[in-house]
């Protein structure tokens, strides 16, 4: 078995019993702020949505006295930490092997510290999603096992640095991370033009950066939310740079990551030191992944909107975890907001609409609609017997090349 290949387990169903443990890398919980900026750009794309959306904002200006700002806008994701933690622990459980779970909320640790204490989750590492402004956009990297002790000054240095990112500031925290001989730091999604600045200005950016940055870079990211085609982007930009690939789920919903990593390491401290110094990565895709994209993105949208009574109270309907901030600045949920309690009749209808498209025979027939069968089909035509996306990824040089993305 080499030191990097990617698995696919609807075709080697059996590889897991030959590793320890499995490795959940990026995944979300209700203590993430996920921006609403999207909605802008679906206005302006879209004359419906822009319609909806002029309503809803003339709405709020007669019943507030202010501006809608999806900037300033967020929604959180349904799943309380321990609720995240266990989808994940049980996908990997269910395959025999040991458990190892980073959660990485938006810009926060207080997910992961709040499950120091558990007994089933003291171990989890600290980690989060960081968001690192660059030119005209900015990158997201997961921050994987920041050291306990140092957690919380850890998170003021990066929080303050994409509030007030400076020149020559960010290679020092970089070097300062790498230091740290527990931390895995990885590019999330790194092909994945976020901020819509164009493909080729992305692209030219994403090298930009690496070319400043690379040494202190553990490894680049297959997402198990961006498509077939994103992710070998994300493959040959590997091979360009000569960097190791490893799994992010990148969850938001209740469906479990799409990949994971699997090691025969007992403790992340093991894992992060394979990735980093022996450059061992050896990633599982689950079945999740081989249905269509646009289909599970819909299934997590039901999830996001669906009511949940068991929840804790203030969590469990949709407009309880959507924020918006009041005349004087302070984020509140949509719910208290409502000026009668109940969310305008075009969003309820929205809703309801999206409720039913992910469900029955609608859900089915939207799925049939969306098959990736073609884009599958060609990925492992591409990769020949080995199963996949890039099933086998060959060795580093021992010399990194210095001409690498230029």
């Amino acid at each position: 078995m080499e030191d990097r290949e990617v698995f696919y387990r609807w075709r080697h169903p059996e590889v897991a019993k030959s590793f320890r443990s499995g490795v959940s890398l990026h995944s979300h919980t209700n203590q993430s702020r996920e921006t609403l900026k999207f909605l802008a750009v679906l206005g302006s794309r879209y004359a419906f949505m822009r319609q909806l959306m002029e309503r809803l904002e003339q709405r709020a200006m007669v019943n507030h006295g202010m501006r809608v700002d999806y900037g300033l806008s967020y929604w959180t994701p349904p799943a309380h930490p321990t609720l995240a933690f266990d989808l994940e622990r049980g996908q990997i459980e269910r395959l025999g092997l040991a458990a190892m779970v980073s959660l990485t909320d938006h810009d926060s640790i207080q997910a992961c510290l709040s499950l120091q204490g558990g007994p089933e989750s003291r171990n989890c590492p600290i980690s989060l999603e960081w968001t690192v402004p660059f030119g005209g956009e900015a990158f997201h990297f997961g921050v994987h096992n920041l050291p306990s002790a140092r957690s919380s000054e850890w998170m003021q240095i990066l929080s303050s640095y994409t509030l007030y990112p400076t020149n020559g500031q960010l290679k020092e925290i970089l070097a300062a991370l790498h230091a740290e001989p527990g931390v895995l730091f990885v590019f999330n999604h790194p092909m994945w033009d976020l901020y819509g600045v164009g493909a080729d200005l992305h692209v030219h950016s994403v090298n930009a950066f690496l070319r400043e940055h690379r040494e202190w870079i553990h490894a680049l990211e297959l997402n198990g939310l961006r498509s077939w085609a994103e992710n070998r982007s994300a493959c040959s930009l590997a091979e360009q740079w000569e960097m190791v690939l490893v799994s992010g789920g990148d969850r938001h919903s209740l469906e479990p990551n799409a990949n994971i990593n699997l090691t025969n390491a007992e403790c992340f401290d093991e894992f992060a030191c394979e990735i980093r110094d022996k450059k061992m990565s050896r990633i599982l895709f689950m079945p999740q992944y081989a249905q269509p994209l646009k289909h599970r993105v819909l299934q997590s949208a039901v999830d996001v909107v669906s009511h949940y009574p068991h929840f804790p109270a203030g969590s469990q309907r949709w407009d309880e975890r959507v924020y918006h901030p009041d005349a004087r600045g302070n984020p509140q949920s949509l719910a208290t907001l409502w000026p009668d309690g109940t969310a305008p009749r075009a969003i309820r209808w929205g809703i309801a609409i999206v409720l039913l498209m992910g469900r029955g025979v609608f859900s089915g027939g939207l799925r049939a609609a969306w098959s990736e069968a073609r884009e599958l089909a060609q990925a492992l035509e591409e990769q020949g017997t080995g199963g996949g996306l890039y099933p086998r990824l060959v060795p580093l040089p021992r010399k990194h090349r210095s001409d690498a993305g230029a």
